[in-house]
This record gives C-alpha cells, structure tokens and sequence, in this order.
C-alpha cells in the first residue's frame, strides 16, 4: 500500500538515527554538568501510514519527559548533527509557513519555558496572587479570546487575524469550533488572568490547534483536569490523532492511565535514557515481566528502574472508568465537630463573592441553629484536615483566595481569621489583621504560586523563601530557620537535585540550580516544602501533589504527617536515621495546625484526610448542587455546602463526574484529635503606649492593598480629635489655675485653647462625612 503513496508523504516528519543529546556542546565549558541524553536514540515519526502511531513517552521524576519531547522539537544539541532530521517539512505536501519544526511542531506543557501556545510571557502580567480577583484591568491584561488569535501585543505589525490562512491566519471558523471542543465559548471575553489551571491548560492546547502545526507535544495533558474535562479531553484528541491533524504526542507519570488511542510507548529510566521503545502491548509486557522477575528474586533490580515506579503501569484511560457510578446509599444529617472547643482559624459566616449581578460564590442557604442563612457557612479549626473537591473553575481556588486574603472582596465578607477581623470592629478596641499577619500564618502551594514563582530563584531561595513577606522579598531566617532549610533540602535531595548535578558537594547544587532549571515534579516538591517547613497555623495544598510520582507524592504525603521521623524503604514505611538519633528538625502537622487539601483524584488526598484506619475520624461531604443557568458548561460557578451527608467510605472523586454537583461533587472533610489552643497575642488597646502610635505608625497594622479602609480612616480622625480636646482642655486648665495670668497668656493662651477646640470638632466632622461619603 505504501508504493501508491508519493515520496513527500512516505518520508516521516521526525527521523532520529543513532542520535545522543546534550544540553551544552559536549566540548563547551559550562558551570552545569553536561550528561548524555537518551544515547543512540532512534525514532520516527511518520506522516502517513495505514495504521496510526500515536506515541506516549512516559517516564518517572527526572527520566527527562520533557526533555525528550524538547528533542523531537529541536531544542537540544544532536550529535551527530545529522542524526535528527525532518524530511517531510522539506517537501511540497507542507505548507510554506511550517518549513521550520519551530512552527510545525508544537507544544504545551507546564515546564519553566513554557514555549510557544503557553499562558506565559507577555500575557502573564500579574505581579502578585489578587491581580487575579481586582476589578481593575491593565491594558495588558489580554482576553482569552486575544490569547487564541494571537493578539497580545500593544503595537504589532500584523495579527494573525489579519493574515490569511496561507500564512497562519486564524478564520472564524476554526476558532469557533476549537473552543466549542474544549468548553471554551464561554471565557472569551475574560482575561487570561481570570482563569482556573484547569481552564489554561485547555486554553494552552486550543492556541496550539489553532496553529495548525503538524506536530503536537504535549506534556502530561490531563493533569491538573477533572474527571468530566479528561472524558471530553480524551475523545477530542484521540479524533485528532485519528485524523492525523496534527499528529500527537504524549508524555505520562507510569501511574497515570493511558488513552486507549495510544498505540505506540518510550519508557524512560531516571537516568535520562531510554528503558524500552514500541509497540504498546510489547512494552508494558516487557515491564510487567521485570517487576515480576525482582519480586520473586530472579532479576536484580536495576536502581534507575525501581520496580515502584511501575507498580500501576499500564492502566487504561477510557470513558465508561471516568463515569463509573458512585454509591448514593449515605443519608443526610448534620454533624457536629469532633472538639468544638478547639480553636476556630477561620470562620465563615455567610459569606457570599459577587461580580456584578452574579453570585460567583454562596448562591445557596445552609441551615444552622437559627435559621436558614444564605452564603457559605464554614469553621475550620486547630487539628481539622479538610478536603475541597472540585471541577475546574467550580470556585476551590476562590474559597482558598479568601482564606489568603487574597480576594479583595475578603475585607467586606463576615470572615474571621484567628479569631479576627480583617476590617475594625466598633467597640473591639483592637486592630484588624492585617494582609502581612495572615499571609505569615498560612502555608499556600497551589498552581497559582508556582505560576508567579520566579524562575530566577535558586533551589534554596525558593524554600527560604517561607519567611519572606513576598516571592522577591529577602526572608529573615535565624539559627533555627536556616537549620530547618539545610534538613529539607538534604531530606528531599533525590527529588530536587537534577541528574545532572550528581557530582555535586554537599548542597552546593541548591544554589547553583535555579527553580526554572529543574523538573516540574521537583518544582511542585519545592513549594510543598515551601508551604510546609515554617509550621504556619494552616497549612493549604492546593493540587500540590498533581504532577508528581506515585513515589515522590508518598514521600511528601508521609512527611506531611511524619516529617523527618519516617521513611520509605521499598514500600515500607520505617523509623528514619534521624529519629533514631534524635536530630529530627523538621515535624509533621502537629494538632495545632489545620490542613486544607485541594484534589482532583483521591491518590492526590493524604492520608490524614482520607485513610479508614483511624479511630478519631469523622467523614463528611458537602454537595455542591448546581445552580439554574449558571452550570459549568457555562462557566458560572455553582452552589456549595448544602446539609452534610455521612459517609461510609472515603470519596472516590474519578467516581463523581456524573453527579449535578459543583465539586462533583463534594467537600469531603476529616477531622483528627485536637488540643486547646494556646490563645492568640492580645490585641492593642485604643490607646497605647507610645499616645502618638495611631497617628505615626498606623500603615504599620494596614497595607497597600485594604480596599475597605474607610472605618480605618475615621478611627485616625477620631484619635486625632481627641488629641485635640485634650490639648484644649489641658490649656484651659492651666490657664484658669494660675492666679494672676500675663498678659501673654492672656492673648495667647485662651485664644489658643479655643483653636484647638474648634479644631477637634472640625476634625471630626471631617472624618464622619468620609466615612458616611465612603459607605
């Protein structure tokens, strides 16, 4: 069959012959070491055959995926230079715009370069996590729709919308059916800004489909998806692989299911080389039979293939394993906190996150003891570990945003953190929290912060960075804290040192490798180190452990709890060398801190949430009902926390993507033995030593960012007017002491009495006009 094809579209559109990979010419002299990649490599890629190759390469942490796909793309040094070719763009079948494999081979993936069709560079322009919430929008905060047709420049010579197709225009009707196969329609004339991860990562692979590149790369495409997103995700790429428009391929975790569609598989070792290449069914074969052959002790296990990275390889993703049925047995009742006497970290009270005329968050009534009460009731307190479930743009995100303070609407809504305001309470005689207090309580790891994480940081800046105020901020560690530092990376150094850097001393590699340098995995190991190591009050883990191996989640999930007391050897877990000689700096969760998990699937759920063997637990959901026309098809946010259902097992979140709900649907929450707190720092009286502190040093208990000041403002204007009285009144009395005034005084003191008087009252009728003006 292939003799009747033509030559231009027998030639394979990525042909690599015997080629071994560098990162740096192998003879340059470079600071980083310069290993061999995937040595003697051979591959194609065809561009017409009877049958489709639809290639996945899958590999652990640091095998190098990405890398690998990086090669096929043209970005790493080959040697020999001829080794990598690509015929098929050399021939007429192909358009002259995708001559180059820049152009005709694409790719979207969460890697610190994040190329061409990425959310990055020019359209992520917010400096800081509110930029996201704000109702202000900068000239450069391009809509979704200018994302897809490329404009996203202020001044350029041409947009794509203005070329024709021939030279990589975008016609209306491709877009228009991209974003209908990707559940998009809804979001274009939103900011990129505004979007979930779930939603940019569909955005990224819409910008490269509408490219029309011959080639996709596409690295690790359903993570960071819910369950009812990968069931629609999935049959639209098997379409396009089985057209053949563009070609695909894949990356994968050994853990995660592959596409029924896939038909060919590279498996990668955590030395960057290739383990195995072919045929599907040939390659899981010939892996199932290694890990078989080291468990009953015929074949050594080869330490850069450990046999627990390929403990679920070869699992299937297919439609009917997304939509499997849960259980509906559970029956509704309210529950009552294990230890309600425990302190209460924060306290939600109806709260309600609105844009306009729409309610994007607590459009539903809950019951409590007096009443039916509208908005989102919620307490978390000291020793609770909670679990947040959700699709993509349901609102987790928003909820966490409010629990950070980054949501400027948090100023305005009855939240209570650590036991505080964010705004004055009249007659509290104390101040409110302010951003800095609570941020420097909360330990955050989310796509968000990895997103605005910068890439220049080394390794250790990025752990440091705990006790900063900002992600550029210089921290301020002491003794204690910098020890603390120095255990983490030396616990997690076989996560977060790079193959490259084997030969490195010590912790030398800490400084000389930046945070964009490393592997995603090891990136999301970093800000969970981050988010952990300081023993902040709360602790939430939104989606932290997506991308990361079975093996490397279980050795943060352990630490979660453990810290440095345990540890893995082989898949038993053990007493560590630390706890045996007494040096463990680094602890778990202790009972006075609260834990908030973010998760798609319940692999991503620690232990401490989900596990059955625990005497203390109390498992509960919160269905989240949809609301009206506000569905998720549709973009709008859905209703949450409706009565509490018990629950006999823990949630199987891959399971309830069928369910109508907006969590699909749940909160699931465990509880776990709590102590009394020790009570929080006594808040500062009206009056205080130094008497001037209000006035002079009141930005010090604000920031720049409290958008609902204005009860703020009157409190300096009313300390100011009495100040005032004070001085008038202390003026008159002394002049009304002395027998026999001076004239001076007489001319001078009593009218000056007097001015301050007028002025006191003058001032505070200024300060309640603002306040009355500004509400």
């Amino acid at each position: 069959m292939l003799r009747n094809l033509p030559p231009s579209a027998r030639s394979p559109i990525i042909h690599i012959a015997n080629g071994t990979f560098y990162r740096h010419h192998p003879n340059s002299q470079s600071s980083h070491p310069n290993p061999a990649l995937f040595k003697d490599l051979q591959f194609e890629l065809p561009s017409s055959i009877p049958q489709p190759h639809n290639w996945c390469i899958v590999g652990p942490s640091l095998s190098g995926k990405t890398t690998f796909l990086q090669a096929l793309r043209g970005r790493l040094l080959c040697e020999p230079p001829t080794a990598r070719s690509y015929p098929y763009l050399s021939s007429d079948a192909v358009s002259s715009r995708l001559r180059t494999p820049n152009k005709a081979i694409q790719y979207v993936g969460f890697d610190a370069e994040q190329g061409a069709g990425g959310l990055s560079g020019a359209v992520t322009t917010s400096a800081y996590l509110s930029a996201r919430y704000e109702s202000r929008r900068e000239i450069t905060d391009f809509s979704l729709r200018d994302f897809l047709l490329g404009n996203t420049e202020l001044n350029p010579a041409k947009t794509p919308a203005q070329e024709s197709e021939q030279e990589g225009g975008i016609s209306a009707e491709l877009l228009k059916r991209v974003v209908k196969d990707l559940r998009l329609e809804h979001l274009l004339d939103l900011p990129v800004t505004f979007l979930s991860n779930g939603q940019g990562r569909r955005a990224r692979i819409a910008r490269a489909l509408l490219t029309r590149p011959e080639v996709l790369l596409l690295d690790e495409p359903f993570m960071g998806l819910d369950p009812p997103t990968v069931t629609g995700l999935s049959p639209l790429l098997e379409s396009l692989a089985n057209k053949a428009n563009p070609r695909l391929v894949l990356s994968a975790r050994p853990q995660d299911p592959l596409p029924e569609w896939i038909t060919h598989l590279v498996y990668l070792r955590m030395d960057c080389q290739v383990e195995s290449m072919g045929p599907k069914e040939i390659v899981l074969d010939g892996l199932k039979k290694y890990v078989h052959g080291v468990r009953v002790g015929g074949l050594a296990e080869d330490e850069k293939l450990p046999i627990h990275t390929l403990a679920d390889i070869g699992r299937v993703l297919s439609k009917e394993a997304l939509m499997t049925h849960a259980s509906s047995s559970s029956s509704a009742h309210l529950q009552k906190p294990i230890n309600p006497d425990a302190e209460p970290l924060v306290e939600m009270d109806g709260c309600q996150v609105r844009y306009g005329d729409k309610i994007a968050l607590g459009n539903w009534s809950q019951k409590t003891p007096e009443g039916d009460k509208a908005g989102l009731i919620w307490t978390v307190r000291r020793g609770e570990r909670w679990g947040v479930f959700g699709p993509n743009g349901s609102g987790k995100t928003t909820i966490v945003s409010l629990l950070g303070s980054d949501h400027p609407q948090t100023y305005s809504l009855p939240i209570k953190l650590f036991g505080r305001s964010r705004l004055p309470e009249p007659g509290s005689g104390q101040l409110p929290l302010t951003f800095w207090d609570i941020q420097s309580r909360i330990g955050h790891s989310s796509p968000e912060v990895h997103q605005h994480m910068p890439r220049s940081h080394t390794i250790r800046q990025v752990v440091e960075n705990a006790w900063a105020e900002t992600f550029g901020a210089k921290p301020k560690l002491n003794a204690e804290a910098s020890a603390k530092v120095e255990a983490a990376l030396k616990w997690f150094e076989p996560e977060l040192k790079p193959n490259s850097a084997a030969g490195s001393e010590g912790l030398k590699w800490a400084d000389d490798y930046m945070f964009g340098e490393i592997s995603f995995s090891a990136q999301r190991v970093a800000l969970f180190v981050r988010s952990m190591i300081k023993g902040p009050d709360i602790v939430v883990l939104d989606e932290s452990f997506s991308g990361m191996d079975d093996a490397v989640r279980d050795k943060c999930t352990l630490f979660l709890t453990d810290g440095e007391s345990k540890t893995y050897v082989g898949e038993e877990i053990v007493e560590s060398q630390q706890a045996k000689d007494g040096t463990v700096k680094l602890k778990g969760l202790s009972d006075q801190q609260a834990l908030i998990c973010i998760a798609h699937i319940k692999e991503e759920v620690p232990d401490c949430v989900r596990d059955d063997g625990w005497a203390t637990e109390v498992k509960r959901a919160i269905p989240l009902e949809k609301v009206g026309s506000m569905s998720d098809e549709e973009g709008g946010t859905t209703r949450c926390c409706a009565p509490f259902l018990a629950l006999t097992e823990p949630i199987e979140v891959s399971e309830l993507g069928h369910v109508k709900t907006i969590f699909p649907s749940s909160f699931k929450i465990v509880y776990y033995k709590t102590m009394s707190p020790d009570g929080l720092d006594k808040p500062s009286a009206f009056f205080q030593w130094p008497w001037p502190s209000p006035l002079l040093f009141i930005n010090e208990s604000s920031d720049a960012r409290d958008h609902c000041a204005n009860e703020r403002t009157f409190l300096s204007y009313l300390r100011l007017s009495i100040y005032m009285a004070i001085v008038s009144v202390a003026i008159t009395v002394s002049f009304h002491i002395k027998g026999t005034p001076s004239d001076l005084e007489r001319r001078v003191a009593k009218p000056l009495g007097g001015i301050f008087w007028v002025l006191s009252v003058v001032t505070l009728a200024l300060g309640a006009g603002n306040y009355i003006n500004g509400n």
